[in-house]
């Protein structure tokens, strides 16, 4: 067996054994990867919950029940959240632990109250009997709609572990990675519920 053959067969075990010519791939790249299909296997959650609802939307009535001026209030607290949320990555990258809090604190407060108008609103369309076993659509309304708000509350219960981490930990390596995979669900959430403001709610209310 001659030199170079014997250098080639070296990289080829290397790269079966996982670690290929340039050694492992980084832990941020690992979790970042790991993270990204986690996303998107909630998207084709979602995908799925919205093709029941248009299924089902134009087959029985439901839609007057909406209130758009309370979601347009639930809109504009979860946009600012996510605003929130960016100026925290911000102070994060530059570890700024004042910015990080006021950052999550706010996150957290629009959050909070984005859920309690969600809340008030279900709540209210229940008490008007108008509850998920109503009809197809109502039952389609509560599990799309509901989907969401129930990751809302986790990325807040997520959210204050995180914060419970910074304080004890600080800015280490792997909290500064969890914070990142936070910020990406968080803006991830955002971006269903436009478009789920679209299609139920406006779309709907027509």
């Amino acid at each position: 067996m001659t030199d170079a053959t014997a250098d080639m067969f070296d990289e080829g075990a290397l790269a079966l054994e996982g670690g290929g010519v340039e050694g492992p791939a980084s832990r941020d790249i690992i979790v970042s990867y790991g993270f990204w299909i986690f996303i998107l296997g909630d998207m084709v959650l979602f995908s799925a919950l919205f093709a029941s609802y248009a299924v089902l939307a134009g087959r029985t009535a439901g839609a007057q029940l909406f209130d758009l001026r309370r979601v347009f209030l639930e809109t504009a607290c979860l946009l600012l959240s996510s605003f929130c949320c960016g100026l925290m990555s911000l102070s994060i990258e530059a570890r700024r632990m004042r910015g990080t809090y006021i950052g999550a604190a706010l996150t957290f407060a629009l959050g909070v109250a984005f859920l309690t108008l969600e809340i008030s609103e279900f709540a209210g369309m229940i008490a008007a009997g108008a509850g998920p076993s109503l009809s197809a659509f109502l039952s389609a309304f509560f599990t799309l709609v509901g989907t969401h708000g129930a990751h809302v509350a986790c990325g807040l219960l997520w959210l204050t572990v995180m914060m419970a981490q910074v304080a004890t930990l600080g800015f280490r390596d792997k909290v500064v990675r969890r914070l990142r995979c936070f910020a990406l669900f968080w803006h991830a959430l955002d971006i269903v519920w436009v478009a789920l403001f679209t299609v139920v709610y406006l779309i709907g209310a027509r």
